[in-house]
């Protein structure tokens, strides 16, 4: 039986061939994943757009969910590459984060500002989900081999970062600044169900690996 150096060695050689068809596996269940993730994200990104206060913001949503459409298509294409069937795998995690940012509409005041800046916390969750998800994908392409579905996988996690940075800066140039101010003039006023504040400190931030 081989050491477990040896067989470190063999799966970056490429020449573990158990492992390889195990990856491959991973591989595919990975990409009908994405590709359930991507057309409920379509979707999702309707709803986010007809509930945004701004155009700024709306058309944020509207060009992203273009991009998705796209995404779509390339992973179809991707199907036709692996010469599989095109199929989804249902994501609790991507039904988690869409569930929770159509909440968001139902819990802030409708045309408010806070409602944008929660809108555009809620889809950055999801654009880092996407990033992962993406860039373990293209991991797994380029140690298989797979390089027209590397190439197909690395224009997508391109643009999904690039769209994770344009939602970081309208959201630093545009939303929160806003925002901040319309809840001092109007304490708890921008929540739907809730009135109560958190305290003088508070502030509509965006917090966290955004932009990475």
């Amino acid at each position: 039986m081989s050491s477990l150096t040896d067989r470190i060695a063999s799966f970056f050689s490429g020449n573990d061939s158990n492992t390889d068809e195990g990856l491959r596996d991973l591989f595919i269940t990975e990409v009908k994943g994405i590709y359930y993730a991507e057309k409920q994200i379509v979707d999702a990104l309707g709803d986010q757009a007809q509930a945004s206060t701004t155009n700024e913001v709306k058309a944020a949503f509207l060009q992203h969910q273009d991009e998705s459409k796209r995404h779509v298509e390339r992973l179809e294409e991707l199907f036709r590459i692996l010469d599989i069937q095109t199929e989804e795998r249902p994501s609790d995690a991507v039904d988690g984060l869409i569930s929770e940012a159509r909440f968001v509409i139902s819990d802030t005041e409708a045309e408010s500002l806070t409602r944008d800046a929660a809108l555009i916390i809620a889809a950055q969750k999801i654009e880092h989900y996407e990033i992962a998800v993406y860039g373990s994908l293209l991991t797994l392409a380029d140690v298989l081999g797979f390089s027209q579905s590397a190439e197909l996988l690395a224009q997508t996690l391109e643009e999904e970062k690039s769209t994770d940075h344009k939602l970081t800066a309208l959201a630093k140039a545009f939303v929160n600044v806003r925002s901040k101010e319309e809840e001092d003039n109007h304490p708890g006023s921008h929540h739907a169900s809730r009135h109560h504040t958190h305290g003088t400190g508070s502030d509509v931030t965006l917090g966290g690996p955004l932009g990475v």
